[in-house]
């Protein structure tokens, strides 16, 4: 079985005061770099923020055996997660201070199946931050081989947090 990407203990997170404080991409780089932790999801899930610029966000991850479904593939809502998540956080990086986003709707398309324990790389690209909406797209790609896993399309509300 593959190693996790993350040490089983307890994981921390950002308060809201400090995630508020700063702008997204301000946010999501020291995410990146380790300075602030990842969310306890990429714990679970298996997958972790690698690279982030202005409009995209880039996650690497693996899916376990914990993460199949009852035929032994990999679980849709495995492919899922990891596409809100790499297309909200393209989304947060485009956010000034004191703003904040939350996922409206997505939809995934599946393409094909991971095997269990392959490398996988997911990247959200912004399409549009607008006062109060924004969209994003996504896609997971073998690491290795760049073969096409799935895609998303993603609606976010962007909200101030007073």
């Amino acid at each position: 079985m593959p190693e996790p990407f993350f040490a089983t203990g307890p994981a921390d997170m950002a308060d809201s005061a400090t995630i508020l404080s700063m702008s997204g991409l301000d946010f999501m780089q020291r995410v990146a770099n380790g300075t602030l932790p990842q969310a306890p999801i990429a714990r679970i899930l298996n997958f972790r923020v690698t690279a982030v610029s202005e409009g995209e966000v880039v996650f690497h991850g693996a899916p376990l055996f914990d993460h199949l479904n009852p035929m032994s593939g990999v679980h849709g809502g495995w492919y899922g997660t990891l596409l809100d998540s790499c297309m909200g956080c393209a989304v947060m990086t485009a956010l000034p201070a004191g703003r904040a986003y939350t996922t409206l709707e997505y939809k995934v398309n599946l393409i094909r199946a991971i095997p269990q324990g392959r490398d996988v790389i997911a990247t959200g690209r912004l399409g549009h931050a607008g006062r109060s909406t924004a969209v994003a797209s996504g896609e997971i790609r073998d690491a290795g081989t760049d073969k096409l896993y799935a895609t998303g399309t993603t609606t976010c509300l962007i909200m101030s947090a007073e």
